[in-house]
């Protein structure tokens, strides 16, 4: 027997809904160009790999044929490639025309004359009916429809004798659903799931404190050991010490100092630096709930971020429609929790 559980609820004023992995949002650019995010952000350690990443290139699919081309070339959802390398622009230009000899496809790559912003991808893609896009190689869905007069409940659903969840869902109508039609799916490399309004998301801080504060947390076998050693009072979780509410400068020394005292063979320590972003507010308050779930104010929109309960992974999302074809609800799939 299935049990069903509410997270809290969001609301969207844009209209637009985006179901993406909560821990990956320092790479979304909103109404940015991406080439504007930090490459090393993806892994861009020298000054080579961060050419590549800055001097990316989109590309449009066109030509009479495209949608068939560009379903059938399978490399990214839609009818556009985002994100292509510079130094893989020649390649991706010769196998796609060689996939349109082969099948007798009239399709051509466009490249785009700017990169195509995220907030301006998701919009895109609710407007032709809601569905995927990459960002960075990451899996985001967006859907349009959303009502925007109100908030609307996410709920979980837990198998009778299962300790995961085996889908979340934005509720948006009482209506019973007449069909099902795919959206796509998330990729989730942090083990939680964001819903988010587009347009909030472009306020969105990830990384820097929005009142310039942090904490430094440490946790282990060596913790009370560390906890001894620089008068490190516990923290709100269990096992957990450190300080709060420290200035950037002063969080920065102490973490670094904790983690030098660490080094030494012997003391297994984990330490984390937490500046009061966005991001960490709204960890803060997922785990301090008991269905580790938490919302987040941005202007007049409400988030909320929940944690998967089974890990990583590429989860299927679904929308339900009632009998006009009116969004009923958005569901991410957990197969096999």
């Amino acid at each position: 027997m299935e049990k069903i559980f509410e997270l809290g609820e969001i609301s969207c004023p844009s209209g637009t809904l985006v179901v993406i992995d909560g821990g990956h949002l320092g790479l979304w650019s909103g109404e940015r160009s991406p080439s504007e995010i930090d490459p090393a952000l993806l892994g861009a350690d020298t000054p080579e790999r961060a050419r590549e990443v800055t001097g990316s290139v989109d590309f449009a699919v066109t030509g009479p044929d495209a949608s068939a081309a560009a379903r059938s070339f399978d490399r990214q959802p839609g009818m556009m490639l985002h994100d292509i390398p510079a130094s893989g622009v020649a390649d991706l230009r010769r196998m796609f025309e060689n996939h349109c000899q082969v099948n007798a496809l009239d399709a051509h790559l466009a490249a785009m004359p700017s990169r195509e912003p995220h907030a301006h991808r998701a919009h895109r893609t609710a407007a032709e009916g809601g569905g995927g896009f990459l960002m960075f190689g990451v899996p985001v869905v967006a859907v349009g429809g959303v009502p925007r007069d109100r908030r609307l409940p996410v709920l979980a659903t837990r198998s009778g004798d299962g300790q995961g969840w085996t889908e979340m869902a934005v509720r948006m109508s009482d209506a019973p659903a007449e069909t099902s039609v795919p959206l796509g799916r998330i990729g989730v490399d942090w083990a939680r799931v964001l819903f988010g309004d587009v347009d909030a998301l472009s306020a969105w801080q990830h990384d820097e404190p929005v009142d310039g504060l942090a904490d430094v947390a440490f946790w282990g076998t060596a913790a009370h050991a560390a906890a001894t050693a620089f008068a490190a009072p516990e923290l709100d979780e269990p096992g957990v010490h450190g300080w709060t509410d420290l200035t950037v400068p002063k969080a920065v020394e102490k973490a670094l100092a904790v983690q030098s005292w660490a080094q030494e063979p012997g003391r297994r320590l984990m330490v984390d630096f937490r500046p009061h972003s966005h991001h960490w507010q709204i960890m803060r308050r997922l785990r301090a709930s008991v269905h580790e779930s938490g919302t987040l104010d941005l202007g007049p929109a409400r988030v909320l971020c929940a944690m998967t309960a089974c890990g990583d992974g590429y989860f299927p999302v679904m929308a339900d429609l009632d009998a006009r074809g009116g969004v009923v609800a958005v569901r991410v799939s957990f197969p096999g929790a």
